[in-house]
């Protein structure tokens, strides 16, 4: 990738928009550069920002597990659209 937000170039664009399986016109290749320059920039200015040394005060928000009987297979099945040997079914992923 580029190291300065000038050196951002319409074939690094291109090359992350092959990579996301996204089709660019002409045109959007070149609004995209543009908008790659920007946000490299704020990165920029993000590395300007000073660390904080201080810890965290963290506090667990999470209610405790609580153990508990689960349903039986046929109540669980019981609503399901498909199921096969006793387990759900959903659809095939190609």
């Amino acid at each position: 990738m580029s190291e300065s937000p000038e050196t951002a170039d319409p074939e690094e664009v291109r090359h992350v928009a092959q990579l996301a399986r996204v089709g660019l016109a002409d045109d959007e290749v070149d609004q995209f550069t543009r908008q790659f320059a920007d946000i490299l920039e704020y990165f920029e200015t993000l590395d300007e920002v000073p660390e904080v040394d201080r810890e965290a005060d963290l506090a667990n928000v999470m209610r405790p597990d609580v153990e508990r009987d689960s349903l039986e297979s046929e109540e669980a099945l019981r609503n399901a659209a498909d199921t096969e040997d006793g387990y759900f079914k959903g659809p095939n992923v190609s």
